[in-house]
This record gives structure tokens, sequence and C-alpha cells, in this order.
């Protein structure tokens, strides 16, 4: 339930960072995660992520739907994992590691060493719940 609690204000708070450069953009997003039912909002995160990098990045047109689609892929696999993190913390780390190495690989092919080393700068210091990439690090 905390789980739940956190993603949601998550994802509302990365909604307010969105509102201010796109209101209309920010309601379909909180209602989805209100009505994800698991409480891990995959494509509403995955914008969410996507919202930050295209910016931050410069991100193209033909980089943005594969950068979606590898930041997709890799949200729904961690979203199979989420329990381990309480009841297992070893397992989730490792399997959290592997499916991150596989996320990092695809962005490898998908942006330039520049962009990519930028990413990796955008790392958060610490798993903060405000932000969405957050999830792709923690």
């Amino acid at each position: 339930m905390k789980q739940i609690l956190a993603i949601l204000v998550l994802v509302v708070l990365t909604g307010s960072a969105v509102a201010q450069s796109n209101p209309a953009a920010v309601a379909p997003k909180v209602l989805d995660a209100a009505k994800s039912s698991q409480g891990f909002d995959v494509k509403g995160i995955a914008t969410s992520i996507l919202g930050q990098l295209t910016p931050a990045l410069g991100l193209s047109a033909v980089q943005k739907p594969s950068v979606l689609n590898a930041v997709t892929s890799f949200l729904k696999d961690k979203s199979g994992i989420l329990g381990l993190a309480k009841t297992d913390k070893a397992a989730y780390a490792t399997k959290f590691a592997g499916l991150q190495n596989g996320l990092f690989g695809k962005l490898k092919t998908i942006l330039s060493v520049a962009q990519y080393a930028k990413f990796l700068g955008l790392k958060p210091k610490t798993n903060d719940a405000t932000n969405a990439l957050s999830q792709l690090f923690f």
C-alpha cells in the first residue's frame, strides 16, 4: 500500500512539473495512475520519464519512440520484480541490475555517446519519489 501511495505521489508531483509546460498533458497521467490496479503505472511513468529526457538530452523525433519503447519494456519487467524489494532485497538487486543493464544497453544504441553520458549524469543522488528518473536507477 505504501508503494502504491509513493508511486501516485511520484506521478502527481512529476505531473505538476509537466503542468507548467503543458497543463493538458497532466490530467490523463494522473487519472491513469489512479486507475492502475497494481499501483505501478508503467505507461504514465514511462511518459513522465520521456518528458524529462527529451529536453535534457535533446531527443530527436526518431529517438523518442525508441527511447519510450525501451523504457516501457524496462518498467514492465521491473513491475514484475517489485515484490522482491520487500521480501528478498538481494534477489531484487540482482534482477534489477540485469534489467537495468539491458535498458542501458538499448539506450546506448539509441542515443549518441554525448547523449548517453548526459543521461548517466541525470541519475538522482537518492531514490527520490518525486523524480520519475529514479525508476530507471533504483
